[in-house]
């Protein structure tokens, strides 16, 4: 069904900027040289805030009078608001580009990132279709070719949408037997996608065009006659109005979406969310129910008769089957045979497991395939007759394989302790593909043959830039009420703990989604720096199922911050660093993260970065799909919850007269799922409160989102500025040559 186990549609919200893949072992080499020595920062040029102006606005939650002086910002484009972003980026810009080493460390991330990247090859027919960048271009290139090995050519190319980038690809959906590819493009970064059709043979679109969908993708049957998809109405305010009421259409080819037949709606219940799949033989529409980012749905079924397909009628027949009709655990469909479907679930079993349902017999109910085992699965696929189940083994992956009784075939072998992701495809096919990555080793494509299991190199990325010259430890370390908590720390070779070395901490714990070694260009340029990278595997994530997630929700959220504070205190504890040379970062729900540590625990920190953060945990949910976040944070109208946000909201903990540590944040004006009000009114209330003399700045990027789709060259511009700002105020010095070949 090309349908991987995974988060409902709604919590992929904040996959993007989550994070998720490390090494072969390395040959024995020279110990490194030592690092530079530490420099103090230069004195701070005198910063003169912006004039924000402090409102009156004041909020009774319960009897409990709340003020919120920086309401007013939440409109980004009244004219006091776009004043205010123009004067802080001129203050900001000023600063950072008064760095010297600024330009030696973009020409090094430039360098990095001039590398062919390739995506994983998915089948349609008897065309193959990936992703390519050959370096620099802003926008991967979609190719196609007849084989996996053939020639490919351009079939989309995304960085002709637009002069300057910002326009990209945000998701292809190709017609079975690979005729037709629909694809979704997303401007400036938005959550909102448009959708065009396109000839294969003939490069060119078609006039059918489908707007204001978010999440999911297009569902075609099997004829090619047309696609089931999933939107919602069309908004007033596409920036920050709240998106309720998804409704599934279904489109005809060759229509105007003004005719779409409306299969599903439930207005009554305007926070459902839907996601859709045909089955692979196609006689199956299958529907995941769910709302929010809870990792659970219902599960229903609609049997497709493609000739049944008229105007105004969508190719079905029958009543909707309920298969599951209640909210009690996550079933998320990964193939079948007939009416018998093989489904991952955490029914029972936390850590997940394999089900069979018959959709003919609903009242028969789940039987287990694959009973829950030690490890946390992350996910499941089906492909050639055989289920492919991911696991996750102290955050790093394992891949085994099963027949479809649930007997053990055996095991994918990975290159190292990293991330794999990938397995896809059809009944019929022989081989799948999938990526492997790790902290120092790019994103590299295999090919698996689904019989006997070996594994063969498809394409390699090469950068100049040494693996073997690097090293990453797994350590455990714990938390506050006695939790062991494991945390990846990489670091050149021959480097020892000295008590003064600039680390790096990294963190999420949200929305069971697990932070897994992953591949970052910009992790390699920190390495170079001299730098020690530490990544934290804190409560909330699903690292060890579901258990470890709900750990870190609703009232148990002060348990993500406390793992991470711990994280920092092992790296000051054990010997790397201390609190002037330990700089933390995380985007999202990692904003949060930092935004939560940074307001409880300032003096434990040499610098902040929070990106694109959920800052004002009273007033989330008000703004586009923030309510779907509830599962995870609780909500301010809810007189039991309201205490627990309010102690631990970024915004609302800020304190006058506090020395808060040098704070970079970072937000793009016009970001649609994490609005930027809440780095506004972040970034305005610390730099009120500062007692310090360390600068708080925001960086604000005026034509992008919350980060997917954003092009290299602005992604490149952001992380000098921000590996740039951590140089200067955790006084370090660029190591003599970098930047050079092979560093």
């Amino acid at each position: 069904m090309r349908r991987l186990r995974s988060l409902p549609a709604l919590a992929l919200a904040f996959v993007a900027l989550a994070g998720c893949p490390k090494q072969e072992p390395a040959a024995s080499a020279p110990a490194a040289a030592p690092a530079p020595a530490a420099s103090a920062p230069a004195a701070a040029p005198a910063l003169r805030y912006p004039e924000a102006r402090r409102g009156d606005v004041v909020d009774d939650y319960f009897g409990t009078k709340v003020p919120d002086p920086y309401r007013w910002l939440e409109d980004p484009d009244s004219p006091e608001t776009r004043a205010w972003i123009e004067a802080e980026n001129r203050l900001t810009r000023s600063f950072l580009d008064a760095i010297p080493e600024r330009a030696a460390i973009r020409d090094r991330l430039t360098a990095l990132y001039d590398h062919e990247r390739y995506g994983l090859p998915f089948r349609a027919g008897d065309r193959f279709f990936y992703q390519h960048n050959d370096g620099l271009q802003d926008q991967s290139v979609l190719l196609v070719a007849d084989g996996p090995d053939a020639e490919p050519r351009v079939l989309i190319d995304p960085n002709t949408f637009s002069e300057d980038g910002t326009v990209a690809l945000a998701g292809t959906s190709p017609s079975w037997d690979g005729r037709y590819l629909a694809y979704g493009t997303s401007d400036g970064g938005s959550d909102w996608h448009t959708w065009k059709v396109r000839d294969v043979e003939t490069g060119e679109d078609l006039a059918d065009e489908i707007r204001w969908t978010k999440w999911g993708r297009p569902a075609w049957t099997h004829d090619g006659a047309g696609f089931f998809y999933t939107r919602y109405p069309a908004p007033d305010n596409p920036l920050e109005q709240v998106n309720e009421h998804h409704r599934i259409y279904w489109h005809a080819l060759g229509t105007a979406q003004d005719d779409d037949v409306l299969v599903l709606d439930v207005p009554e219940h305007p926070t459902w969310g839907f996601d859709i799949a045909v089955s692979d033989d196609g006689r199956w529409l299958v529907i995941n129910q769910g709302e929010g980012t809870e990792n659970m749905n219902r599960l229903w079924a609609w049997r497709i008769d493609e000739g049944a397909a008229a105007p105004g009628r969508a190719p079905l027949s029958g009543e909707m089957v309920r298969v599951v009709d209640d909210y009690r655990a996550a079933f998320w469909v990964v193939g079948n045979e007939g009416d018998r479907f093989w489904a991952f679930s955490n029914d029972g079993a936390p850590k997940g497991k394999v089900v069979a349902l018959d959709f003919s017999r609903p009242e028969a109910g789940p039987v287990d395939v694959i009973p829950e085992g030690e490890d946390a699965v992350e996910q499941v696929t089906m492909v050639g007759g055989r289920i492919f189940v991911r696991t996750l083994h102290d955050a790093a992956s394992r891949v085994r394989v099963y027949e479809k009784d649930g007997a053990l075939v055996g095991e994918i072998p990975l290159p190292g302790l990293g991330s794999a992701w990938g397995f896809g495809g059809r009944p019929d096919d022989e081989e799948t593909w999938f990526a492997y990555g790790d902290f120092t080793t790019p994103t590299t494509i295999y090919r698996a043959d689904v019989r006997d299991l070996s594994v063969e190199l498809y394409r390699r990325p090469k950068l100049d830039f040494d693996p073997d010259a690097y090293v990453t430890e797994q350590v455990f370390y714990t938390s506050k009420d006695g939790t062991r908590i494991p945390m990846f720390i990489v670091h050149k070779k021959g480097v020892k703990p000295d008590g003064n070395r600039p680390v790096l901490l990294y963190g999420y714990g949200g929305f069971n989604i697990s932070i897994t070694p992953w591949f970052k260009v910009r992790n390699l340029v920190w390495l170079e720096m001299g730098g020690v990278y530490a990544s934290a595997n804190i409560r909330g994530g699903g690292e060890y199922g579901e258990a470890w997630h709900e750990a870190g929700t609703r009232k148990n959220k002060q348990n993500v911050f406390d793992d991470f504070i711990a994280a920092g205190e092992y790296l000051v504890d054990s010997g790397w660093t201390n609190s002037d040379r330990l700089a933390i970062h995380g985007a999202s729900n990692g904003g949060l993260l930092i935004g939560a540590c940074l307001v409880q625990r300032p003096d434990l920190w040499g610098a902040a970065l929070p990106s694109v953060g959920v800052l004002d945990m009273l007033r989330y949910h008000r703004f586009t799909i923030g309510w779907a976040w509830a599962s995870d944070y609780g909500r301010s109208d809810k007189p039991d919850m309201f205490p627990y946000l309010l102690k631990y909201s970024p915004y609302h903990n800020v304190r006058e007269g506090t020395a808060y540590p040098p704070t970079l944040i970072t937000t793009g004006d016009h970001d649609d799922r994490v609005v930027p009000a809440h780095s506004f009114k972040f970034a305005a209330a610390l730099q009120h409160a500062q007692a310090g003399p360390d600068p708080i700045l925001i960086r604000i990027e005026t034509r992008a989102g919350h980060g997917a789709g954003k092009s290299t060259s602005m992604q490149i511009d952001e992380y000098a500025d921000q590996w740039a700002f951590l140089l200067r105020e955790l006084g370090m010095g660029l190591p003599e040559g970098f930047g050079g070949a092979g560093r």
